[in-house]
């Protein structure tokens, strides 16, 4: 039977035209960071100011600036007298996280990330038919481009995000408070063991990632004055020590590139004290279609290249199987490009 279609329902291929018209507001937002355009509507101003600062066409700038101020990245209010038309500004939103002198800049990530999929989008062909992965040249996984995504993107992304959330979860912990040595697992640029320690100033721990991160992570780590207690640690988790005795252990979408999920999940479990306490980030596969469409559009890119994705309840069952005890599950963590499941499990005291 063919579904009906009235007025207010719209028509079931509305979604898939909206697909299209995305790709629109992505370019869209791109023009404008490459214009530094959130930085200038700081203070508002009509279309034709901002025509003339940038050197470009009037009436396609009024026409550019409409469509950010639906995507709510613009605010807009009359002018002074109806000829001059709108004055724009910069949203709350825009200014925190769009503008390229805000703290919190994600920018560069966003750009980033919209490269990445659509170089992966241009060649899904291809891959279905060879299995053969095609990353972009300033993208793919050389020491040069992890550093490189260590002091950028990975460093705006946790500033603007994932510090933010992993604050959030270990506020809620009761071990948090007196904690005192933390292990950042897969911390790239040290942004999080950094928030960590300075909500506790009696946590001191380290930093571990690829050789090439580390050193991004301790000149974060020497920056924020924090010497004395954090250090970076460098190494691969399956073949090098990653320490003992820790009361606390962030490990944030790390268990995606390991070959054995239960084998680090064992090591991890290993090198936590009796008592101590894992909070485990990853993304997981969701039940429902739509919550699963916009995980498996950022994800499958890296499935295609072998990566482990589990399934709602897959990281939980694979810790109580590594020995954790008390876990809890949180859905929905707040995170870059996709939300996250959060699973906090403790090494027993026995």
């Amino acid at each position: 039977m063919t579904p009906h279609t009235d007025a207010t329902s719209g028509h079931p291929l509305q979604p898939y035209w909206n697909l299209a018209l995305a790709s629109v507001q992505a370019d869209a937002l791109r023009v404008a960071l490459e214009l530094k355009l959130f930085r200038l509507l700081a203070e508002p101003m009509p279309a034709g100011s901002v025509a003339e600062r940038l050197r470009l066409h009037p009436d396609n700038t009024e026409h550019l600036l409409e469509i950010l101020w639906s995507m709510r990245l613009l605010d807009r209010q009359e002018a002074a007298t109806p000829a001059q038309g709108w004055r724009y500004q910069a949203s709350w939103l825009a200014s925190r996280y769009l503008d390229h002198e805000s703290k919190q800049h994600c920018g560069d990530a966003w750009s980033l990330r919209l490269q990445a999929l659509r170089h992966f989008g241009q060649h899904l062909d291809e891959q279905l038919r060879t299995g053969e992965a095609s990353t972009a040249p300033r993208l793919a996984g050389t020491a040069a481009n992890w550093q490189a995504a260590a002091r950028l993107q990975i460093a705006q992304e946790q500033r603007a995000a994932t510090a933010e959330a992993a604050l959030a979860v270990f506020s809620q912990l009761p071990e948090f408070p007196r904690a005192q040595r933390l292990l950042d697992l897969g911390g790239g640029p040290g942004l999080v063991a950094i928030a960590l320690a300075k909500a506790n100033p009696n946590l001191r721990g380290e930093v571990f990632d690829l050789p090439e991160t580390i050193s991004v992570a301790e000149e974060n780590i020497h920056a924020a004055g924090l010497g004395g207690r954090l250090r970076g640690r460098s190494g691969d988790l399956i073949r090098d020590p990653i320490g003992e005795g820790y009361d606390l252990i962030w490990c944030s979408s790390v268990l995606h590139f390991v070959p054995d999920i239960d084998q680090a999940l064992g090591k991890i479990h290993a090198a936590l004290r009796p008592g101590g306490v894992l909070v485990c980030v990853q993304a997981e596969i969701p039940d429902s279609q739509d919550a699963a469409r916009q995980m498996l559009s950022y994800y499958l890119s890296m499935r295609m290249l072998g990566r482990q994705l589990t399934h709602a309840g897959g990281l939980r069952q694979a810790m109580q199987r590594a020995g954790f005890s008390a876990l809890q599950t949180q859905h929905e963590v707040p995170f870059p490009v996709t939300p996250v499941t959060a699973v906090i499990g403790r090494r027993s005291l026995q």
